[in-house]
């Protein structure tokens, strides 16, 4: 383990088997995260700031326990790192924003921090969000733009898209997302890495989201396995979330069957409404039949809903209003302009036409757990198109006006609440990722987990080739 090329492409799950042998230091994988992020950084721009003097030091530590047989949680040692619009205590959450403060004080962790360092995880630094995380794409006023390692010239995807960078290199093993509307699943699928959006309230989440209940907070890692041993960590309660009632999630590291038999999976290459790119389709065609190899009857169907955009922005807009309420004129004009425009959009929104966005989610939600009823997962494309330049909302020259016109498998899953994952699935003809979407009944997380350890005996890890 002692090579560049193994910490490239070291699991967390490997890395804790090493700590236990003694063949592998917390200190030397920490430092090898922090060389390669120097190193790496400036070309992708993954990350907002650095914990180097800290990261050391807890890494220090981490080795003494374990030379001493006493690691003080499950995740000792492991670097990870957290998203920038997430409290972390010692270091700035600034939300992409020059609005914000640089000034702290940063002396409260969210309850995902506070879970993950008590579980001895080491955060190596903050990751890039567009500003207050408000699209599909990865920059903002404060922090500049965010680049996929796949090709630097393209977007990595967002709004969680400086870890999904950091995941495709990584830059630490663990990576912490959030996904409101595709924010964890967009960029697992631009930068080859798996992660999941979990059912709504597993993980919980302080201070609430401006975008409320669409929001869900992930892990973002390079394999199934490493996101289920960030789940056991992260999906605990705490008393401070005020929509999750405190619920108790089910044994994340339970695992996988020794096949999909007896499972029924429908694939839906479109939604019934989706134009997808032909060779993405020709992936994920190819995905689906490894479905079959284990064992499981894959069925042709949709699963019988029209696009449900019009009702999820209504409910983004309204909340990017809720962002800008407390900022004057002066910092308003320093907002991304998009942002502003869609926190004005939602200046307009009435409050009949809130409520009945809130019951067409609820009729959505009724109509996808009856699906579920009869079918273990839904399978789609993650993403329709190909990652495509950095520093713009959408393609150049397409028919896309807002982010969410290039999402269509994604935000119908936050209206729903129901886990969803991006599992790479292969390279399109330009070499770029192409990623998987598995969906779950709601609570039904582990489905989605086992299904995907399983399918990567089929499709291993994607690696990015070095940057040019």
């Amino acid at each position: 383990m002692s090579t560049q090329e193994t910490f490239e492409t070291l699991t967390a799950v490997a890395a804790l088997a090493g700590f236990r042998e003694g063949s592998l230091s917390p200190e030397a994988l920490v430092d090898d995260c922090l060389a390669r992020s120097e190193r790496d950084n400036p070309r992708v721009n993954a990350f907002t700031c650095m914990n180097e003097e800290e990261a050391r030091r807890q890494a220090a530590a981490s080795a003494r326990r374990w030379q001493a047989g006493t690691p003080c949680g499950p995740l000792d040692g492991i670097p990870v790192t957290i998203k920038d619009l997430v409290l972390t205590k010692g270091l700035p959450t600034r939300l992409g924003s020059t609005t914000t403060s640089p000034d702290g004080p940063w002396e409260v962790d969210a309850p995902i921090s506070r879970h993950l360092r008590d579980a001895g995880a080491i955060v190596i630094g903050k990751t890039t969000s567009p500003e207050f995380g408000w699209k599909g794409v990865t920059d903002n006023p404060l922090h500049g733009i965010t680049r996929n390692p796949w090709n630097t010239a393209l977007t990595p995807g967002g709004s969680s898209g400086g870890a999904g960078a950091a995941a495709a290199l990584n830059l630490g093993l663990l990576h912490q997302g959030s996904d409101a509307g595709g924010s964890i699943r967009i960029p697992c699928s631009f930068t080859g890495t798996f992660g999941i959006k979990p059912t709504f309230g597993w993980v919980p989440q302080w201070p609430a989201s401006t975008m409320s209940t669409l929001s869900h907070l992930g892990p973002m890692t390079r394999t199934a396995g490493d996101s289920a041993l960030m789940l056991s960590v992260m999906a605990k309660p705490d008393a401070r979330d005020g929509y999750s009632g405190n619920p108790q999630g089910p044994d994340w590291l339970t695992p996988p069957p020794a096949d999909l038999r007896g499972w029924r999976v429908a694939f839906s290459a479109d939604l019934g409404y989706v134009d997808v790119a032909a060779d993405i389709a020709q992936r994920v065609e190819q995905a689906v039949g490894y479905l079959e190899d284990l064992g499981a009857t894959v069925e042709r169907v949709d699963p019988g809903f029209s696009d449900p955009l019009k009702t999820f922005n209504t409910l983004w807009f309204a909340g990017a209003t809720q962002a800008i309420e407390r900022l004057d004129q002066q910092q308003q004009a320093a907002l991304d302009p998009g942002f502003l425009d869609i926190a004005r959009r939602g200046q307009d929104v009435s409050l009949s036409a809130y409520l009945a966005a809130r019951r067409e989610r609820s009729e959505l939600t009724a109509q996808m757990a009856a699906f579920h009823e009869h079918y273990d997962l839904l399978v789609t494309p993650t993403m329709p198109i190909a990652p495509f330049d950095a520093g713009h909302n959408v393609p150049s020259g397409g028919p896309y006006h807002d982010w969410m016109d290039w999402t269509p498998f994604s935000y119908p899953f936050n209206l729903t609440q129901q886990p969803a994952a991006s599992l790479p699935c292969g390279l399109d003809n330009q070499g770029l990722p192409v990623g998987l979407h598995l969906v779950a009944g709601k609570y039904q997380d582990l489905k989605v987990l086992h299904a995907a350890q399983l399918l990567e005996r089929y499709l291993p890890p994607l690696i990015p080739p070095n940057l040019a």
